[in-house]
Order: structure tokens, then C-alpha cells, then sequence
């Protein structure tokens, strides 16, 4: 079996210093799509990656989203860049999808340097920074794995398309639209052969992993909202319903501390574990003590491996996550708030859906509220959702994924189902009707959405090879 030329993977440590400076450069951007301050960098970031595709002879499209009202403001959806490199029919067409936009990131969050700017650590060879990890490493991967090929004159042996967007991190809105418009007869999308993402992780810090499946997400908001105005509480604290007591009282209701979700009927309709499944997470290299290295703490809710994994994996979990209205600056203030809201999420795995869910969750959390007995008053948002998704993982574009492993790192990847959510993985599944695989370049504690983001140096110089060398297997599939 014929390998990648060598000189490919040598043009991308020859060249390592450039691919550290591009990634600092797109780091540097603050793209957070979820921040109406912050809407201007996301489309100044897809102007940076439309001009580093055209530089590598990608004939680009940026394809407008519509609008959306965030915070009370209507705005512009960013562009999805859309690219297309190479048309030759006898060749398998790649369809490679990233997101460019990243999650709100301060230095006052507890980051230890600037998250905005890509700070190497020198002893460790981490590269810190947000969005070093998700998912602008992985998006100037497949660039650096590109021009390696370009610079080597090694012909890239599969056409490929381009799909990057900013809305990643807020439910990818208006990306679903355009892609099943897209995956017809005509269509830019049309005659995709198969589809790769990377946009996760390893399990651990060690092993490299191929992902076949995720969990779905249902993002809620609740508020609850009473008096006219904030109040002072000595004069009005026991005299009047406060909307901060009710929403603990009602957010205390959807999860235990075990992790139990108490919404009646979530649980039951989770897809039943048979032995044969349980089996693959016993034989994954992964250890609770690696989940706890991940978490910096030890803090996992089982000691066993099997249990830990499942509830990454195949089984649903409800996360509080904010309460908005709030006092929650330094010092003391003796305020009732007026109207608080509360944000949690469900992450869903077969076989539930948004649809099944929700209705569940409106109806208990509204049962929940009357027993309160309160005068205020509740509603309920959902702000996002998408539904869980599981591949072929011996598909032949998780066969080359595999052979690129193991030529890379000298190790065939774990199989893994994945606990975060990236809905458009569903989408594309469905509306292309083709395999879709996702190729991690990061490891397990890469800290992705959290402080202190990083990717390791090497694992953004050997996942460009990765990318490059997967491209160079799927052709001979």
C-alpha cells in the first residue's frame, strides 16, 4: 500500500512557524457570534479565511444567511464561506465543513494570558488562546495540509468543497436552510461523495480517536418575572414574590447532583443498552482518571469507566448553565431583582429528539411552577436544538480516516460516540445522504469553551498531516 509522499508532512515542519502565526492571526480575531458587540469580528473573520482560501486557488462564495434579533438588536447573519477546489469527475468529491466563530472569552474569566491572543508555552508547547482548539486550529488545518500539497507538487487526489461558518456557537442559524437547498440536483452541494469534520476531540491525551456519533442538544431559557422594578429588599424582602426565590426553587427541580434528570419521561425514551454496546466503552482507552484530568479536579460521578463514558456518550444529560438579571458583581447589593432568567440544556441521544423533549420540559416546568404558588410569572424559550447523530463507523471514509491514523501516529484511533452537540453533522447526513465522519486534531483537555483554551503544537502540526494524509487515503477507497 502506497503512503503519502514524504514531502508533504516535511513542507508542514519546514513550516511550522508560518502555521503557528496564521492561527495567531485568526486567534487574534475575537469572533464570538453570540455577542451583539462582537458581530463585526465574526464577519472580519470570514474575510481572513476568504482570502487565505483564494491564496491556495479556492474559487470562493460567501452565501448570506439572512438576519436574526439577538439581545433586541436584528443583525446580519455572518456569511458561510463556501469554496470549491478541483472538478475533476473522476476523482471522489470531499466536503469539508468548520466554524469560525468561537465562544465569549475575558481574561477576568480566570484565562492565565490575553484569550485573544495565541500565547505558546515554551515547556509544555501548548498553544493558548480562544478558539485555538475550536475550531480555527482545525479550519487552518486543512489549509496547511492544502498548501503542503501545493508547495510539494503533489496533485490533491480528491476534489474538494468548502463549508465554513460563524453561528457554530449560537445553533448554526440559517446553515441548515442553505444546505438542504444546496444538496439538490444543481446545487453546490450536490454530487458529494462524503463529508469530514473536525470539530472535537480525543478522548484522553494519548490516544487518537475517529468519531461516529454525538448527542443532540435542547437549550432553554427560562424567565420569571414579577414586579415592575428592581426593589430594595429591606423594604420589600417577605412582602413581596421574588422571582430570583422561584427560579432556584424551580431550576433546583431538573437535575439531581448525581446527574439524574427528575423531567418525567426524558429518561425513558433513551435507546436501551445492550451488552454488545456496553462492551465498546469497556475496551476504549480511557480511564475515570482522565476524565478527572480533563475536569482539573476529582470530581467524576462514578469510579467506574464504563458508567463515566456512557454518560459522556449514550445517555442524556441536563447542565444548568447562567442566570441572567442578576447581581453578580463585587461587593454587596441588597436589590430584588425584577425579572431573572435561567438558562440549562438538555444534550440528547437516540432516541430522543427536540421535538419529543421539549414537550416534556414545557409541561413539567409549568406543573413545577403552579406548585410554587407564586404571582409572578413564567416563559419558556427554546434557543436551540438539534438532534443526535450515529454513523457507519466501518464506512469507507472511516476506513481511510483509520489508515491516515495509523500512518501518522503508529496507532489505529478509538471508535467514539461524542457528548458534545454539532447538529450540522445530522444535516448534512440527512440532506446529502452521504457518510459523515468526525476527525479530532485536539486531545481530551484541550479546555475547549472553557479558560485557558489551548492546542498542543504538535497536535496541530501532526493533525495537519492527519488531514493531509486522510485526503490521500479516502481517494484509494
Amino acid at each position: 500500500m502506497s503512503s503519502i509522499p514524504a514531502q508533504i508532512p516535511a513542507y508542514i515542519d519546514a513550516n511550522a512557524k508560518a502555521f503557528v502565526d496564521r492561527l495567531a492571526r485568526a486567534v487574534a480575531i475575537p469572533s464570538i457570534s453570540g455577542d451583539v458587540n462582537n458581530r463585526k469580528d465574526v464577519f472580519a473573520m470570514a474575510d481572513f479565511l476568504e482570502g487565505e482560501l483564494v491564496k491556495l486557488g479556492v474559487s470562493v462564495k460567501r452565501a448570506k444567511l439572512g438576519k436574526q434579533v439577538l439581545d433586541g438588536v436584528e443583525l446580519e447573519l455572518p456569511d458561510a464561506i463556501l469554496g470549491t477546489l478541483g472538478s475533476d469527475k473522476a476523482k471522489k468529491t470531499i466536503l469539508l465543513y468548520g466554524h469560525f466563530d468561537v465562544q465569549p472569552a475575558l481574561k477576568s474569566d480566570g484565562w492565565d494570558t490575553e484569550p485573544f491572543v495565541l500565547t505558546e508555552d515554551p515547556e509544555t508547547g501548548r498553544l493558548i488562546g480562544r478558539g485555538s482548539s475550536d475550531d480555527k486550529g482545525p479550519v487552518l488545518g486543512w489549509l496547511n495540509a492544502i498548501e503542503a500539497y501545493q508547495k510539494s507538487n503533489v496533485e490533491i487526489p480528491v476534489n474538494i468543497k468548502f463549508c465554513f461558518e460563524g453561528m457554530e456557537e449560537s445553533g448554526s442559524e440559517g446553515l441548515d436552510e442553505l444546505i438542504e437547498a444546496e444538496a439538490k440536483a444543481g446545487g453546490y452541494f450536490h454530487g458529494v461523495d462524503a463529508v469530514c469534520i473536525s470539530d472535537n476531540y480525543w478522548l484522553n491525551t494519548r490516544t487518537p480517536a475517529l468519531t461516529y456519533g454525538l448527542r443532540g442538544i435542547s437549550y432553554y431559557k427560562i424567565t420569571i418575572a414579577g414586579p415592575a422594578r428592581d426593589l430594595h429588599s429591606g423594604v420589600f424582602g417577605r412582602t413581596v414574590h421574588e422571582p430570583m426565590t422561584d427560579l432556584i426553587a424551580l431550576m433546583s427541580k431538573l437535575v439531581t447532583p448525581s446527574g439524574d434528570i427528575l423531567v418525567p419521561g426524558v429518561e425513558d425514551l433513551v435507546a436501551p443498552l445492550t451488552e454488545q454496546e456496553k462492551a465498546r466503552y469497556v475496551s476504549l482507552d480511557y480511564s475515570v482518571s482522565d476524565v478527572e484530568h480533563s475536569a482539573g479536579a476529582k470530581v467524576a460521578l462514578s469510579d467506574d469507566k464504563a458508567t463515566v463514558l456512557m454518560g459522556r456518550m449514550r445517555y442524556p444529560s441536563l447542565s444548568l448553565h447562567g442566570i441572567e438579571g442578576a447581581f453578580s458583581a463585587p461587593g454587596a447589593k441588597t436589590v430584588i431583582p425584577a425579572k431573572v432568567s435561567g438558562k440549562f440544556s438538555i444534550r440528547l441521544v437516540p432516541d430522543q429528539t427536540p421535538a419529543t423533549v421539549d414537550p416534556l420540559v414545557i409541561a413539567y416546568l409549568k406543573s413545577e411552577f403552579a406548585k410554587l404558588n407564586t404571582k409572578n410569572t413564567l416563559s419558556i424559550e427554546n434557543l436551540h436544538g438539534g438532534k443526535p447523530w450515529v454513523a457507519d463507523p466501518d464506512h469507507w471514509n472511516y476506513e481511510a480516516a483509520k489508515r491516515a491514523t495509523k500512518a501518522v501516529y503508529g496507532r489505529a484511533p478509538d471508535l467514539t460516540r461524542e457528548g458534545g452537540s454539532i447538529p450540522v453533522t445530522l444535516t448534512f447526513a440527512e440532506s446529502l445522504g452521504v457518510n459523515v465522519l468526525l476527525l479530532p486534531m485536539g486531545r481530551g483537555d484541550d479546555g475547549a469553551h472553557s479558560t485557558n483554551e489551548k492546542l498542543d503544537k504538535s497536535n496541530f502540526l501532526q493533525g495537519s498531516k492527519l488531514l493531509g494524509t486522510y485526503l490521500w487515503e479516502v481517494a484509494k477507497s
